[in-house]
């Protein structure tokens, strides 16, 4: 089976290295050396001043909720993974669904002008597939608004927007290292900011509120990421340029062979992207299935990312519908793409989704191939 994504495991050896340091140390959690290893790597690898690990990166979008002290309601995207607007209701903060840019897929500024409310407390925007926001935009409108910003950055490790990490922009990003991302801990996530009173709260909230061994200074819960998931992390950061660089050869195969045939996501300018997946928008939703069928039959395993669309599920009722995100729901498909990806296997999805689109479409591209 060629699966959407497999996971990168780095290597086992230097793994066991981490994990005997674990045994003899017999510190498993609750802000191990390891962990503060990796803290401290991955703020230099970004470049910004506070990064706090946890658990998974559904907690970090609700500590980065709390923190912020957000109520009412928060203009976000409907095309994003459900985390994204669900954590938003578990917070009791309301989403009201912006539509996207139809290029760059991502949430709208003129779309968010119009959506906030009376209530509103928050931008709550995704870097979608990686591609940065319209963060400029954004952040103007979040000034003269007096807004807050969340950036869900599950998609944008290692993205960079003029020159610096795209985590640099709002007043929160949130990350997440789950086994399908490129860089990972198996599960985990990161919350990033560059306020200092801030990342106080931040850390504040993933520990129980505990300020030390004998004052508890606020409400908190347990977002703590532990040490045998920080040395998966460490192994990962090792390797990142082998697979970004093997990553970006397999968007570059795709994009030239694809390119003319499909719609494919409009990269935002002066921005260095790390090719975490690979989406093509068919013609429309029975295209979509039909290739989609075509390429399970070949033991091929693309994902509907993001279907259902945000804006129609029915614990976020009432929401005014978003066109454009709807319709590109409806059409999307993101294609396999991982280091180890071998390029005749590549060379099979290309070509059964191009022959399942339509037989001039298929023969036009073998044509040139040839």
């Amino acid at each position: 089976m060629i699966n959407v994504t497999k996971t990168y495991l780095g290597d086992i050896d230097q793994f066991k290295r981490y994990v005997e340091g674990i045994y003899s140390r017999g510190w498993l959690t609750n802000h191990g050396p390891l962990v503060m290893e990796l803290e401290a790597r991955l703020r230099d690898f970004l470049g910004v001043r506070h990064v706090i690990l946890t658990n998974n990166g559904t907690l970090a979008l609700q500590i980065a909720y709390r923190a912020l002290g957000l109520s009412g309601s928060a203009v976000t995207t409907p095309f994003s993974f459900v985390a994204t607007s669900s954590s938003l209701q578990w917070e009791g903060i309301r989403p009201v669904f912006a539509d996207i840019d139809p290029h760059t897929w991502n949430l709208s500024p003129q779309k968010i002008e119009s959506a906030i409310q009376s209530d509103t407390s928050a931008i709550v925007a995704t870097h979608v597939f990686g591609n940065p926001c319209a963060v400029e935009a954004i952040e103007a409108i979040a000034r003269q608004r007096n807004l807050k910003v969340v950036y869900d950055g599950a998609h944008a490790f290692a993205v960079r927007h003029a020159g610096r990490s795209v985590y640099r922009w709002g007043d929160i990003s949130t990350l997440s290292f789950h086994a399908t991302k490129l860089f990972h801990t198996i599960e985990g996530g990161a919350i990033v900011t560059n306020d200092d009173e801030l990342a106080q709260r931040v850390k504040l909230l993933c520990n129980f509120g505990i300020a030390d061994v004998d004052r508890i200074e606020s409400i908190g819960i347990n977002a703590k990421l532990n040490e045998f998931c920080a040395a998966m992390g460490l192994c990962i950061l090792d390797d990142l340029d082998h697979i970004l660089d093997a990553r970006a050869e397999i968007a570059r195969r795709y994009r030239s062979r694809l390119g003319q045939y499909l719609d494919l996501q409009q990269p935002a300018a002066d921005s260095l992207l790390n090719h975490s997946y690979f989406p093509v928008a068919l013609r429309d939703e029975p295209q979509l299935l039909k290739a989609r069928a075509a390429l399970n039959a070949q033991g091929i395993n693309p994902r509907r990312y993001f279907y259902p669309c945000l804006d129609t599920l029915e614990y976020l009722q009432p929401q005014q519908g978003q066109p454009f995100a709807r319709a590109l729901s409806d059409r999307v498909l993101c294609l396999p793409i991982y280091p180890g990806l071998h390029p005749e296997d590549q060379d099979q999805v290309i070509e059964t989704l191009l022959h399942s689109c339509s037989p001039h479409t298929a023969s036009s591209a073998m044509a040139e191939i040839g």
